[in-house]
């Protein structure tokens, strides 16, 4: 079992190198940098930020990201580059219409070509 001391060093230093930052502030770091016209998924985030299993905890983190202005929710997706966080902002078509904007493709809600427009923070960033 850890002692005190041991997990309190864990708590400081933090998979993206910061310290005493929170996780939402990880992920929203790390999608500030999603360049224009590409996209990643909440898994790639949470692998990328050493938190494999949280892609859930990136989805409710992106969930609240949509009326921030500096953070482009619109370019985070699930697993297969379907629009699943779309109800989260303020229209049922707004992340859509974001999208367009930055010349990507959606059919039925859903990215065409992704993998070609993918943005892998583990290959793009490091720490």
């Amino acid at each position: 079992m850890p002692t005190k001391k041991s997990t309190e060093k864990l708590k400081a230093v933090l998979p993206s190198g910061k310290k005493d930052s929170n996780f939402f502030e990880q992920v929203y770091d790390v999608a500030r940098q999603i360049p224009r016209g590409r996209v990643t998924s909440y898994g790639a985030i949470a692998v990328f930020l050493g938190t494999k299993m949280s892609a859930r905890m990136v989805g409710w983190a992106m969930n609240g990201a949509h009326t921030l202005k500096d953070i482009p929710a619109h370019r985070v997706v699930n697993r297969n580059g379907m629009l699943s966080g779309k109800m989260h902002f303020a229209t049922p078509t707004r992340m859509e219409e974001l999208l367009k904007k930055e010349k990507i493709k959606v059919v039925d809600d859903t990215i065409v070509d992704f993998e070609k427009k993918f943005w892998n923070p583990a290959i793009e960033l490091t720490i």
